[in-house]
């Protein structure tokens, strides 16, 4: 027997997402009869039928779908080794695929990034930026190395993911200057509910944690007038600072804005048991990897830094541990 090889692999590959032999054939930049021997081989090699031709049209069968699962798995693998032999030079080249939720991307991780390239100047990274569930998505499925979110992994993703402690932040409660609470400057817990408020949406880690405070407080999301949800940390800023209402957001994100004065921070205080303590939120940072997938060297490197960095960070969440 001659066995499969891996250029049979990606052409069969090639006709099973486009159910097409001359689509197949002009993205792999070969000729509709090559791409029609390489399948031919392939079912006359081992007997079975991967496609069905119908008229002038194909479906794929019960053994095709086998092979395109495992043959994606293989060509996966083949990537990921390719890779790392192209980094043990010295980490003088390479790729580093990460997937940050919003907030980490846009303000936490350019720093990490830049210091990462400084020591490894002939490294591309490559960050991508979604919501915290599209991030932990795309890390257990193999499209990032790494992935950093502020937001907690579901459970149907936790035997996949590891997940660690690499940094924090503070949410704070912000209002605009027409607000009647920029004058006041602090509030008692009951006041959460009379007033109107901007949120995030479903599926943001700056939401989740939000949430997460409420339940702490004892107040129930359905008890706050939320007026507008948006997909953006930086659209919520914006609607509040013309408006009346009031947002939970990342002290990372308004900083600027609370120096020059269109946004101020309201302290929250909890008279609940009588003591007026501050009610804070401080929320962690995770670094997310799969737990089955190789790691190349790049990836390693780039989380011990982000491991060692932690205490540069100005809050501290409880625990550190892996999960």
């Amino acid at each position: 027997m001659a066995g499969m090889t891996l250029e049979q692999l990606k052409i069969f590959l090639a006709v099973a997402h486009h159910l097409h032999f001359t689509r197949a054939a002009e993205e792999l930049y070969i000729t509709q009869p090559a791409v029609s021997a390489a399948i031919h081989n392939l079912e006359q090699e081992y007997g079975v039928k991967l496609f069905h031709r119908i008229g002038r049209h194909i479906e794929i069968a019960e053994a095709g779908k086998l092979l395109q699962v495992e043959a994606q798995k293989i060509l996966d693998q083949v990537s990921l080794t390719e890779r790392g032999l192209r980094e043990l030079n010295n980490l003088q080249r390479g790729e580093l695929k990460l997937g940050s939720s919003l907030t980490i991307g846009n303000y936490w991780l350019p720093s990490k990034i830049s210091e990462f390239k400084s020591r490894y100047p002939g490294i591309q990274i490559n960050c991508s930026l979604a919501n915290t569930e599209d991030i932990c998505l795309g890390t257990a499925t193999g499209q990032f190395d790494l992935g950093l979110v502020e937001g907690d992994v579901k459970p149907a993703l936790q035997n996949t993911l590891e997940y660690e402690i690499v940094g924090s932040d503070r949410l704070q409660i912000v209002v605009g200057q027409k607000h009647p609470w920029f004058e006041w400057g602090e509030i008692d817990l009951s006041q959460l509910t009379k007033t109107l408020w901007v949120m995030r949406e479903p599926g943001s880690g700056t939401q989740q944690r939000f949430e997460e405070a409420l339940q702490n407080w004892g107040i129930n999301l359905s008890e706050l007038d939320v007026i507008l949800v948006f997909n953006s940390g930086e659209m919520t800023k914006a609607a509040i600072e013309d408006g009346v209402g009031a947002i939970g957001i990342s002290e990372l994100m308004v900083k600027k804005e609370i120096q020059l004065g269109t946004l101020r921070a309201i302290r929250v205080i909890d008279n609940r048991d009588g003591n007026g303590a501050i009610a804070e939120i401080v929320r962690p940072f995770f670094k997310l990897k799969h737990r089955q997938r190789f790691q190349t060297a790049l990836s390693k490197v780039f989380e011990q830094m982000l491991i060692s960095s932690m205490s540069d960070d100005s809050y501290q969440y409880v625990s550190t541990s892996v999960i």
